[in-house]
């Protein structure tokens, strides 16, 4: 069993926390993991972008081919427009709905998520809103997590939930437990 995933964003999104949480389960789970990052200018709202690849078996490279990428999971709707040549034909995208506008000339936002919905497994979620909703503004990052989670069961929502209390620790109860909740909250019920 293998998944291979893009996750990417903004600087600042809490992409590579998600990066961080799916590695952890992962290495609960035993299995293979290959990472690559590639960091944007945070501080200037550049893209940051990470391949992460799980496997049951031996992975060779920690850089997903074009057209193999089980699962991308984007905290920017432009940001996962731009990795979509990377999606394998049976893949998802799993995405928040809001752009962060950080340049002059971002398109449309209307024009980018009709350009997402051309693919036939894409989630387009508000998770800004979500998250305050879940009682943790700045969990975003965890709600998206949660909802892209079925998509991971190569490591299972309970390692997901279990590695969140882990990479969170240092933080406190608090923040773990605002976190969980996060990635916990059901969008479907809305």
């Amino acid at each position: 069993m293998k998944t291979d995933i893009i996750l990417c964003g903004v600087g600042g999104q809490g992409i590579l926390s998600i990066a961080t949480v799916i590695g952890e389960a992962a290495t609960r789970a035993g299995l293979q993991l290959k990472q690559a990052e590639v960091h944007g200018m945070s501080q200037r709202g550049g893209d940051v972008q990470s391949n992460l690849r799980l496997s049951t078996t031996d992975i060779w490279s920690d850089l997903i081919p074009k057209g193999s990428a089980d699962l991308i999971i984007s905290m920017e709707p432009m940001e996962a427009l731009r990795y979509v040549q990377y999606l394998a034909p049976d893949g998802a995208i799993v995405t928040s709905s809001a752009p962060l506008v950080n340049i002059p000339d971002y398109p449309d936002k209307d024009a980018v998520l009709a350009e997402l919905r051309k693919y036939p497994h894409t989630v387009i979620l508000d998770i800004e809103e979500a998250a305050r909703k879940a009682g943790n503004p700045r969990g975003a990052n965890m709600v998206l997590l949660g909802a892209a989670s079925k998509y991971l069961d190569i490591v299972g929502r309970e390692r997901l939930e279990a590695a969140i209390a882990t990479v969170f620790a240092a933080k406190g109860e608090e923040i773990v437990n605002a976190n969980i909740n996060a990635f916990r909250y059901d969008l479907e019920s809305e």
